[in-house]
Order: structure tokens, then C-alpha cells, then sequence
């Protein structure tokens, strides 16, 4: 006799350290991919692909380029966010990695602007456009691997691994920066803030080109994934919608609005503490718009030991958040961003201490902000547009926060002659706003991922088995 088909709720399940390796490699390569733009947009960029502007021109336009990607992340997270409603989790997750790893891989090679003018800079802008498309259907997709096949009770600590990601390709990323930089230091008598020569030439490719390694190790983990039986089942019910963006526009665009200001504040930190801070940390204190006047290696090193606080309070914000809820936890900790807006200059005077402990102050807060968003976003929307919705509220975000921040800091860090206490300001006011988004909200930890909604025409009915089950409507 032919064997019975297997039914979902038979179906081989993933084991806890496949989903959070699947989950945590991919937006470790994702953010890897993005930091090393984001280094090489402070770096090298302004001097490699817009050399006819003042340095402060300059610098703009490659934080303009930077944030050109912002504006194509919800493009992606509508098209990868329609295939993996539709069609699966796991194709469309090894699909956003491959993209973004062939973008990333191709701006290593690319010609500067002395080599092929105005070409060359479209094409930069090409394929960080390729970056964004790619980001915007990674991170939902590995959240929703993580929480999906997460217990009930530890979604938020599953949740927190994909979030790991981001310090983790932070430290890598810069890391080999900082490898590469020794090893082609500035010659004597420059600049040493300044790359070198050789930098400049070859060696601020090889980040780039590094990333193809990491790409095709994550696609042999992703590849040994199977879809989470969260979303076999609702497959197997006929759940499945045939136009994700329309259902979730139609029956949950509160829901979009509320998710996408849950993460304003969470974003304007990120890229303030990640990539303005940077400039701002390097640009000599008796330059036209002054800074802190630290070497790359020197301030790189200050950043990555802040880094550390960010994963390490990224785990720690998981159990926060399963036991006393994800809101409860992110209204506490969105008041302490806004305050930690209000005492940078104090903090910044205090010499190197200061500027260590505004570091560590920024990134411990990032990552207890950014870990619960792991479960937050996705609870907020049922199974058959999960994918979309969170992929939605999480990258429309993104161009409110991310895309314009560095631009605006380094607009205000300007108008304030060389003082970040207007930057200060403006982080607050985002907190502010992602303050009274999470008193609107409510909580969502006892939420039960299991539970779908019915096509047009179809209700939701109970099998003989006490399973959900499709029924004709009346």
C-alpha cells in the first residue's frame, strides 16, 4: 500500500539550533553587507565617486547614496514579502540573500569615478539600490523563521537572534576594516585619520569581495531549512492570500502604521550611533565643521567595544520581553533614548570617557530597542500576511528613520557649528514620537501565532481533530 501523505502538523520540524543559526547567519551577512557600505561611505567613498565637491558636500552626497537604499527596502519587502506569504519562508529567504550578495560583491569591482566619471557613480547608486531591494525581504523573513518555530513563551528570546545580526556584522564588517587599514597604513607625514594611497586603490575592496564567501555559507544553511509548520498549516487551509499587500492595506494598515513608528526611534539610533558617529568621531576638532579629531583605528576600536553592549543587551532584552511584554519593555527603554538624547553634549565633554560612555549608552540602548522588535513586528499580523506586514511596518520605517538620518545629523551637526547637541534633539524627538506609538499600542506576547484568517468566501471551522479548518461560508 502506498504510504499515508504526511500532513503539516507531521511534517519534519526545524531543530532550535537550525532556526537560530538560519535566522542569526543570514542578517549577520545582511548587516555585514550593509555596514561596509556604510564605512566605506564615510571612508572612501566622497573622495572615490564625488571628488569635485568640498569635503562636506562630499560626504553628503555618499550619505545621500547611502540612504538611497532605504527608499528601496519597502519595494522589497512588498515583492519578497508577497513570495513568502505566498509561496514559502525558505525560497524567498535563500532569494533576498543571493541578491544582496551579488550587489555586494559587484561594488568591489566597481570603477571609480576617475575611471569612468559619471558612470561610475549610477552605477554605485544601482547596486546600493540592489542592497536596499535585498534587505527589505531579509530581515521579516529570518525574523519570521525565528519566531514561527520559537515556543510560545520564548519568542521574543528567538526573536533576539536575528536581531543579533546586526553587532555581529558590525564587528565583522569593521573589523576587517581595521585589519586591512594596518596593513596599508597612511604614509608618514599624513593625515593618519585618512586612508592611504593603496587604501584607496585595492584595499577597500576586499570587504566587498569578502562577502561572496559568507553568502554561499549562508545558503547551505538556509537551503536545510523547512517551512515552520505555522505556515504549512495555513497553506494546507487554503489561508493562503492570493494579494498579500491588499489584505494587509484593507484589514491591518493600523496595525502597519503603529509598527512603523514602534521602530522610528529604534532606527534613528541605530544609524546616529553606527554611522554619523563615525564622521563625527574622526572629522579633526579644528576643521571647518569640527569633530572629536580621533584617528579611524582609534575611534573604530571605541565603536566596536560599544558594539559589545549591543549584542550583549540584545539577548538580554529577549527574556525581558517574554516575561514582562514586549510594549511594557520598549516604553521603558524608548523614556531612556529620549533622555540619552538630552545629555550628549555632557557626556561628549568629558574627554574620552565620555565619549567611550556615550558609545556604550547608545549601543546598550540600541540593543535592548532592537531585540524585541524581533516578536513584536510579527505578532502584530496573522500568518497569511505575516511576511508582508512586518517586512512593511519594519522598511517604510527605515526611509522615516534611517534614510534621512545620517543627512539630517550631518545638517544639524553643521548649523550648530560642530556641536551634536542639535543631533541630540533630534534622536529625542523620534523617541518621542515611538513613545506615544507604544502607549497607543498593545501588547502582544500572548498573542497565538497559530491563529489565520479565511479567504474571501471561506470561514474558519474546527476539524474533528480540534484543528482549524476551511469551511464555505454562509
Amino acid at each position: 500500500m502506498p504510504a499515508p501523505a504526511t500532513s503539516p502538523a507531521q511534517a519534519p520540524a526545524n531543530s532550535r539550533s537550525r532556526v537560530l543559526v538560519a535566522s542569526l547567519i543570514g542578517t549577520t551577512i545582511e548587516f555585514y553587507d550593509f555596514y561596509i557600505y556604510a564605512t566605506a561611505a564615510v571612508l572612501v567613498f566622497p573622495s572615490l565617486f564625488f571628488p569635485n565637491s568640498d569635503p562636506t558636500t562630499a560626504l553628503l552626497s555618499s550619505f545621500a547614496v547611502f540612504g538611497a537604499a532605504m527608499v528601496a527596502r519597502p519595494i522589497g519587502a512588498v515583492v519578497f514579502g508577497h513570495l513568502g506569504d505566498r509561496l514559502g519562508r525558505k525560497g524567498t529567504l535563500v532569494a533576498s540573500l543571493l541578491t544582496m550578495g551579488i550587489a555586494t560583491f559587484l561594488i568591489g569591482v566597481l570603477p571609480t569615478y576617475e575611471q569612468a566619471g559619471w558612470i561610475a557613480t549610477a552605477l554605485l547608486v544601482l547596486m546600493r539600490l540592489a542592497q536596499g531591494f535585498a534587505l527589505g525581504g531579509e530581515w521579516s523573513g529570518a525574523a519570521l523563521v525565528a519566531t514561527e518555530n520559537a515556543p510560545k513563551n520564548k519568542r521574543a528570546l528567538y526573536g533576539t537572534f536575528p536581531q543579533l545580526g546586526a553587532p555581529l556584522g558590525f564587528i565583522i564588517g569593521n573589523g576587517l576594516f581595521l585589519i586591512i587599514g594596518a596593513l596599508l597604513p597612511s604614509s608618514a607625514g599624513a593625515d593618519p585619520s585618512q586612508p592611504s594611497e593603496a587604501f584607496l586603490t585595492w584595499g577597500w575592496r576586499i570587504p566587498f569581495l569578502f562577502s561572496a564567501v559568507m553568502v554561499v555559507i549562508g545558503l547551505w544553511v538556509r537551503m536545510r531549512l523547512v517551512e515552520a509548520p505555522v505556515f504549512s498549516k495555513t497553506r494546507e487551509a487554503g489561508l493562503v492570500r492570493k494579494l498579500p499587500l491588499a489584505t494587509v492595506f484593507r484589514s491591518h494598515w493600523k496595525q502597519l502604521v503603529l509598527g512603523t513608528f514602534f521602530m522610528l526611534a529604534t532606527y534613528v539610533l541605530f544609524y546616529l550611533m553606527t554611522t554619523f558617529s563615525l564622521s563625527y568621531g574622526r572629522t579633526a576638532e579644528d576643521a571647518a565643521v569640527p569633530g572629536l579629531g580621533y584617528s579611524y583605528t582609534t575611534f573604530v576600536l571605541m565603536m566596536i567595544f560599544g558594539v559589545l553592549f549591543f549584542a550583549a543587551f540584545t539577548l538580554i532584552s529577549g527574556p525581558l520581553a517574554d516575561k514582562y511584554g514586549r510594549r511594557s519593555t520598549l516604553i521603558w527603554v524608548t523614556a531612556a533614548i529620549l533622555v540619552f538624547g538630552l545629555v550628549w553634549v555632557p557626556l561628549i565633554g568629558m574627554g574620552t570617557l565620555g565619549v567611550v560612555l556615550w558609545l556604550v549608552l547608545g549601543f546598550t540602548l540600541m540593543g535592548m530597542t532592537f531585540g524585541p522588535m524581533g516578536a513584536l513586528l510579527p505578532e502584530l499580523f496573522p500568518t497569511s500576511v505575516r511576511y508582508t506586514g512586518s517586512g512593511i511596518s519594519y522598511n517604510v520605517s527605515s526611509i522615516l528613520g534611517a534614510a534621512v538620518a545620517p543627512f539630517i545629523a550631518v545638517a544639524l551637526w553643521e548649523a550648530a557649528d560642530g556641536s551634536p547637541w542639535l543631533v541630540g534633539v533630534y534622536l529625542s524627538s523620534m523617541a518621542l514620537l515611538t513613545l506615544v506609538s507604544l502607549l497607543i499600542g498593545k501588547e502582544t506576547k500572548d498573542i497565538d501565532l497559530d491563529e489565520g484568517e479565511a479567504p474571501a468566501g471561506v470561514g474558519v471551522g474546527v476539524g474533528q481533530d480540534g484543528s482549524p479548518a476551511a469551511t464555505a461560508a454562509r
